[in-house]
């Protein structure tokens, strides 16, 4: 699954301003808003404050971990969208009333910023930790 194309445009227009001015102008930032309403100011705020690691295998798999504002550790998957916060499975899931919650725009502002925290992890540690969220979800 995807984006809507009109939010994809917006976080490569995001990748693209920022390479060039290190910035997000304020056009963006109001598209930003505009697209994805209340997450977008606590995502900017994780990224800000470096809360997104990308974890990557030898095999290449890759998942992201935030640091929510709670102090949890939320584990994020945006090759299919899908983060493992409460808010996801209300308010993007059950209601249909965000497009992301703000651990995953996080997530995807991160790369578009060049600001995720790397972590390489074997494939056993990996496994671990997707183990890990199952339990936390049974």
């Amino acid at each position: 699954s995807t984006l809507p194309a009109v939010a994809e445009e917006l976080l490569r227009e995001i990748r693209k301003a920022f390479q060039e001015t290190s910035q997000v102008p304020d056009d963006l930032l109001l598209g930003l808003k505009f697209i994805f309403g209340p997450s977008a100011v606590p995502a900017l705020d994780l990224v800000d404050q470096r809360s997104v690691t990308r974890v990557r295998a030898p095999s290449g798999r890759t998942l992201y971990q935030v640091l929510g504002s709670s102090g949890k550790l939320y584990t994020c998957y945006s090759s299919c969208h899908f983060c493992t916060c409460p808010a996801f499975g209300f308010s993007v899931l059950q209601k249909s009333e965000s497009l992301l919650c703000k651990h995953i725009l996080a997530v995807y502002l991160s790369q578009a910023m060049g600001a995720c925290q790397e972590l390489a992890v074997s494939e056993e540690q990996l496994t671990n930790i997707l183990l890990a969220e199952e339990e936390d979800e049974g």
